[in-house]
């Protein structure tokens, strides 16, 4: 018997793993089942994201994408239907009960502790690089050599800014202690009245219970200096953590309609005969609508998509108040016609900068259907390291880290290679491969992957000719 008399049933891995449609919905945390069917399309981060773990269990990525979990469990208490069978037999115990022990250890170590002035320097280095972008323009003139340094100035802004708001995204900077802690500083010296019980509230860290802060710093960093839309970020890439490489969940390898990846989907594409694109030829025209047109066509069109189909003016808002301000700056020195050249450069360098990074990491690994693996080995699977230096942590945003990113998304990023020996350690002891590359090597692994599986299509098309 539950919480209000609410009667609780005990429920077999098998039996949960059957509700997993859409309007059948039950997952597992910590041995607990929850029936969240009709609470999903509330949920704070999407109903897809936690729409991907119905019928399994999300115990680990419950635990990864949440900082306050007593604040979220007041959401579950409701949904609780029942508890895992006693003598279950869990294939995974042993894996998943030491990565748990590791991401507790991890915040023994205070590494999901983030240093405030290492963000501060990345957002001040970004704001001087975009005033020394105009100024270049302002002061030395609209020559052919100023505009270049200015284009690729602005476009360093574009792409660092990248990983900035991809920081605030992951509520990673901003604990949710943080600014009680911030205000309860301030109040300390006032003792008379009310204030003096104030900052005693403060003190309890009783007062903000969210990262709100991220929130409000995300919004503005993709909105105002990117010119993109923070829920349609969101909305992105929470599915794509959620589940990495795994077709038909993460939107990263929604890409069918132009390439085949990984070694399922292009059996699955040819087998389908829907497509008329050659991908035998897409490790050659990859160069030409991968990296050059992902941010100033496909990017532009869905997010703006992603704003008018759901109404989300303040995201409209926000990024407006990117294009007015950019185009009020350098029209006046480029005109609207060289301003435009100048947008569209950018945005083509900063596409590559991004194209380049993000899927070194991903496009070479195992891409699947969903198997519903423990989270630590569904991870490992679909990621790999680049190796660390001063120059790949800058040129990546440390997404050289991709591996403990994706363990552990809430980390401070620069906090990610302290963990990074421990989870080798791990791995080696599960058996579980752990890939690092060079920076070089994992550029390469794109154009290879992408030439491997175009080949598998062009195989598996032609044996369903003969037949």
């Amino acid at each position: 018997m539950g919480k209000g008399g609410k009667q609780l049933g005990t429920y077999s891995y098998q039996e949960v793993s059957k509700h997993d449609k859409r309007d059948d919905r039950w997952i597992i945390i910590n041995n607990q089942v929850y029936n969240i069917t009709n609470w999903a399309r509330r949920h704070p981060g999407g109903s897809r994201v936690i729409g991907h773990y119905a019928g399994q269990d999300a115990t680990d990525a419950f635990r990864a994408f949440h900082n306050d979990l007593d604040q979220v469990q007041k959401y579950l208490l409701p949904l609780h239907i029942g508890s895992v069978q006693k003598g279950e037999v869990n294939t995974n115990y042993s894996l998943e009960n030491d990565f748990r022990d590791l991401r507790e250890n991890a915040e023994k170590m205070g590494l999901f502790k983030p240093s405030y002035l290492f963000f501060f320097l990345h957002l001040a280095h970004i704001i001087a690089m975009e005033v020394m972008a105009y100024l270049t323009l302002y002061y030395f003139g609209t020559g052919w050599i100023p505009f270049l340094v200015s284009v690729c100035l602005y476009s360093t802004v574009q792409a660092q800014c990248g990983w900035l708001q991809h920081d605030f995204g992951h509520l990673s900077v901003f604990k949710n202690t943080t600014f009680d802690h911030m205000v309860h500083f301030f109040t300390m010296g006032f003792t008379k009245s009310q204030v003096g019980w104030l900052q005693h509230d403060f003190g309890h860290l009783s007062v903000f219970k969210a990262s709100w802060l991220d929130h409000l710093f995300h919004f503005l960093t993709i909105g105002c200096i990117k010119g993109a839309s923070p829920s349609w970020w969101n909305h992105m890439h929470y599915q794509h953590h959620a589940k990495p490489n795994v077709m038909g969940k993460d939107p990263d390898v929604r890409v069918d309609q132009l390439f085949v990846v990984g070694e399922k989907m292009p059996l699955e594409v040819a087998k389908s005969k829907k497509s008329n694109m050659p991908y035998n030829q897409q490790h050659k025209y990859f160069f030409f609508i991968g990296p050059p047109l992902l941010f100033p066509v496909y990017f532009q069109f869905m997010l703006f998509r992603h704003i008018f189909t759901r109404r989300l003016w303040k995201d409209f808002i926000v990024v407006m108040a990117f294009y007015v301000k950019f185009f009020y700056l350098y029209t006046s020195m480029l005109g609207l016609g060289w301003a435009l050249v100048y947008y569209e450069i950018m945005r083509v360098l900063e596409s590559h900068w991004f194209t380049w990074v993000s899927q070194s990491n991903h496009i070479p690994m195992d891409i699947d259907r969903d198997t519903a693996e423990p989270w630590i080995r569904l991870q490992m699977k679909a990621t790999c390291d680049i190796e660390q230096s001063f120059f790949n942590d800058w040129f990546t945003g440390h997404l050289n880290f991709q591996i403990e990113h994706h363990l552990f998304p809430t980390m401070p990023r620069h906090n990610l290679y302290k963990i990074q020996p421990l989870v080798q350690s791990l791995c080696k002891k599960h058996g579980i491969p752990y890939q690092m590359k060079t920076l070089s090597q994992s550029f390469i692994d794109i154009v290879k992957s992408l030439k491997h599986s175009g080949q598998l299509w062009e195989a598996a098309l032609h044996a369903h000719h003969v037949s």
